[in-house]
């Protein structure tokens, strides 16, 4: 309380929290612009998906079994403790050309066939009524689109697609085309060839004269290396051994069609790569079949000669424990040197071939059950097989193909040692039987010479026949065994749909929505931080440190004379509470002298003093409004005042003191207008006929009202204050700039003023919101209803409305806060 009145300025140096419902209210108001930035953007994403060629997620899943045994990994001494699976290679076959070669053997993917809609161009693959059968002995050049319009039921006219601006919404891509094919006349099957191209194209459903739909011959090893590199191969987790096949495609029933047919491709693989050692099996039996097959016959040619010859019918049993020893140890040295022979054999192989040994013959294979022997010789086929699958996609010098040589050494220095040791044993074997033999041939001696003949004929012939059928039966085995083997890998889900990737509509439209909100915000907040100037009352009490004593809102009105002409307009009641505010502060002078000035000009200063005049004027106060801005005066023409004597008159001694102070055509108010504009302004108001000018009115007016220049432009108005007792300082809407009001702060912070308030003019409001920033702390409340509803019209006039852009206004009045 200072003498007896309230200060103000304690109120304004208070530290004030954040207002959220401030910012919620002010940016909920530019709602029509969210809601239209949503809108388009929507509808930008609608148009998106519209006219976008969309992709497909197609998947499907592999399970890799085990295939080593815990025994053969204890025989091979050279990876004991490693793991049986290595889905490395798995992925790189499955990635890699010569498994995507045969996946499209059976595939019609050299040929795509499109149709154009009003929306974009689609692929139909299956669907198409045509198909075009490539052949595949001619070299064939790669086309780019080619247009077929069927004629009739049998006849069709190709030709070729003029490129347009809106090809890059095409499924495809261009390229040349075989111009001797073109704009010629065809029948279906018929053959379609030239220099560059034969083809035969088929119908396979019914076509409408003029319909028209399009092909590209596609080049195979093109076709090739585009899927190979199209598919992703990735483990489903990191315990289990089942891979995830999957690839992108535009067109779900062509990406399912071959990812199953690589899947299947990749476990035809594997089954071929397991019955490659039957099959050479086979082959090795097949070989030796014909070999005892010859000497078979040749044996038993010379029995039935030697029969004849001799007269012989039946050879005398006596001997028959005999030669049926004979004939046994004579069938044990035959295995034993059958056995020799694949030890040989076998040495021979592993010196001869490289690091390959995946058509090595397995002991099991032909008889010899050692099974150390098969151990070893198993998981070097293993090794080999699994170096081979990963040369298909890496080269020799890759870390793991040099890993699985150093496998390969050291099995085969573990066979090469087992076959030294199976040899010497054999060999032992064999010398212990030719001893029996040769003991029993010696009992055999004493048969007579016709029949001992005979017997050996015999006994020769039962040697081949045994070793005949032994090898019959081990190929019977071994086509058992292929026709019974299966992979040891296995199809776990085929692929049947597709997961829609592009584009992601859902996210898409979220983005939007979201988009449209933030991105308009975001510009709103920019523009408000960059804005300098004063846009509300909050923002001005935030930056002004004087007191804010009234708010004026912005009039619609032809009339600068609000006040007195339109008394019970919105804009003259805001005035009304401005003088009742400025009766409460200056209540015990008898004469009240109030200075309105402002930072710049236009800011309102000359309109808020002729209505603050007219407001004090109407409640029965006789009041002086006094033209102090004598370089750039307008009073006279805003209060309509003809007369050309003013105070410039009076200053310089040319007028008297009762020719300058004018009655208006409004009771109690009088103006002393500005006068001439003198060359010296700023001194005339200095002198000390200026001080008894205003002295003199004291007792003839109630009010005097000082209309005075901008304060922040020209220095008289600070020297004009010593003879007030309140100074308004206006600040306008959207018009004064935030760093106008760095002076008038450091003035009042350094007391160089005093007794100065704020008044803040021009507001403009939206629609139905209730200016709650605006009353003034201490001196009464001060609400501005800015806009007429069903509650202010009973009180106030209609303002004018607006003719021109009329909707313009409308639509602005939404964003204001």
């Amino acid at each position: 309380m200072i003498d007896g009145k309230i200060d103000i300025s304690k109120f304004q140096d208070e530290v004030k929290p954040i207002d959220i419902k401030y910012y919620l209210i002010k940016y909920s108001r530019y709602w029509p612009l969210y809601l239209t930035c949503i809108f388009l953007g929507i509808i930008l994403v609608f148009l998106f998906h519209r006219y976008s060629v969309e992709e497909y997620e197609v998947q499907g899943s592999i399970l890799i079994k085990t295939n080593s045994s815990p025994e053969v990994r204890i025989l091979d001494r050279s990876n004991i403790f490693s793991g049986t699976n290595n889905l490395e290679n798995d992925i790189l076959l499955l990635t890699s050309k010569n498994l995507a070669t045969e996946a499209l053997r059976n595939l019609h993917f050299n040929v795509s066939y499109y149709a154009s809609t009003n929306i974009k161009e689609i692929e139909l693959y299956d669907k198409s009524p045509i198909k075009v059968e490539v052949d595949p002995d001619f070299p064939q050049m790669e086309m780019g689109e080619i247009t077929l319009t069927a004629l009739d039921e049998d006849e069709f006219i190709l030709s070729k697609e003029e490129s347009g601006f809106f090809d890059f919404l095409k499924a495809k891509a261009d390229g040349p085309v075989d111009d001797a094919i073109l704009n010629r006349r065809f029948r279906f099957g018929e053959t379609v060839e030239s220099g560059q191209s034969r083809f035969v194209v088929n119908k396979v459903k019914g076509m409408r004269d003029g319909d028209q739909l399009s092909f590209v011959i596609h080049n195979p090893i093109s076709v090739i290396d585009d899927y190979s590199r199209s598919i992703l191969v990735r483990p489903i987790n990191s315990y289990g051994t089942v891979l995830q096949v999957s690839m992108t495609t535009k067109v779900v029933e062509k990406g399912r069609d071959y990812v199953n047919a690589l899947m299947d491709s990749y476990i035809e693989y594997n089954l071929k790569e397991k019955n490659q050692m039957t099959e050479n099996t086979l082959r090795f039996l097949d070989e030796q079949l014909n070999i005892v097959e010859d000497s078979l016959k040749f044996v038993e040619r010379k029995m039935l000669n030697f029969k004849v010859k001799n007269k012989l019918m039946d050879v005398s049993s006596e001997f028959g424990g005999v030669l049926g020893n004979i004939q046994n140890l004579e069938d044990q040295i035959q295995k034993i040197d059958f056995e020799l022979q694949y030890y040989q054999a076998l040495q021979r192989y592993l010196v001869e071939k490289g690091k390959d040994y995946s058509d090595i013959l397995a002991p099991s294979l032909v008889g010899i059950s050692d099974g150390l022997l098969n151990g070893l010789v198993s998981k070097l086929v293993d090794v080999s097989l699994e170096r081979r699958k990963m040369l298909a996609v890496v080269n020799e010098t890759h870390p793991n193909v040099k890993e699985l040589d150093e496998q390969i050494t050291k099995l085969r220095e573990n066979i090469f040692e087992n076959i030294d040791n199976l040899v010497i044993n054999t060999t032992d074997r064999k010398a212990q039987a030719k001893a029996k033999l040769d003991s029993e041939d010696q009992i055999f001696a004493t048969l007579p010479q016709a029949e001992s003949d005979f017997m050996a004929l015999n006994r020769e012939f039962k040697l081949r026949e045994n070793l005949y059928n032994y090898l019959l039966e081990k190929r019977a085995e071994a086509g058992i065994a292929r026709a019974s083997n299966i992979s040891d890998n296995s199809v776990l889900d085929y692929a049947r749909r597709g997961n829609l990737i592009f584009p992601k509509k859902a996210q898409n439209y979220g983005l939007a929505f979201g988009l449209g909100f933030i991105i308009p915000l975001v510009l709103l907040l920019l523009y408000h931080y960059l804005n300098n100037k004063i846009v509300d009352q909050i923002q001005l009490k935030n930056v002004l440190r004087i007191p804010l004593l009234g708010t004026i809102g912005f009039s619609t009105k032809d009339t600068n004379m609000l006040v007195a002409e339109h008394p019970k307009s919105m804009v003259a009641e805001s005035f009304r509470s401005l003088r009742s505010a400025l009766f409460y502060i200056s209540s015990e002078k008898k004469c009240k002298k109030i200075l309105v000035t402002s930072s710049v000009s236009g800011e309102g200063k000359t309109f808020v003093s002729i209505n603050l005049a007219a407001a004090m004027a109407l409640s029965g106060k006789k009041t002086c409004l006094i033209g102090l801005d004598l370089r750039r005066p307008k009073l006279s023409d805003y209060v309509g005042v003809s007369v050309q004597t003013g105070l410039s008159n009076f200053l310089v001694d040319k007028a008297t003191r009762d020719e300058i102070i004018v009655p208006t055509a409004y009771e109690n108010l009088f103006v002393v207008p500005s006068g001439p504009i003198p060359p010296n302004p700023a001194e005339l108001l200095l002198k000390e006929k200026m001080s008894e000018f205003l002295i003199s009115l004291d007792d003839e007016f109630d009010i005097v009202v000082l209309d005075t220049p901008p304060i922040g432009l020209v220095s008289e108005t600070m020297d004009l204050m010593r003879f007030s007792d309140v100074n308004l300082y206006i600040v306008r809407q959207d018009y004064t700039h935030k760093r106008y009001l760095l002076m008038i702060n450091d003035l009042y912070a350094n007391d160089q003023l005093d007794n100065i308030y704020a008044v803040f003019n021009g507001i403009k409001a939206g629609v139905d919101v209730y200016d709650f920033g605006g009353y003034n702390y201490g001196y009464g409340y001060n609400y501005s209803y800015m806009r007429k509803n069903e509650y202010t019209d009973t009180y106030y006039d209609r303002e004018d409305k607006q003719k021109k852009s009329e909707w313009l206004s409308k639509l602005l009045s939404k964003f204001r806060v």
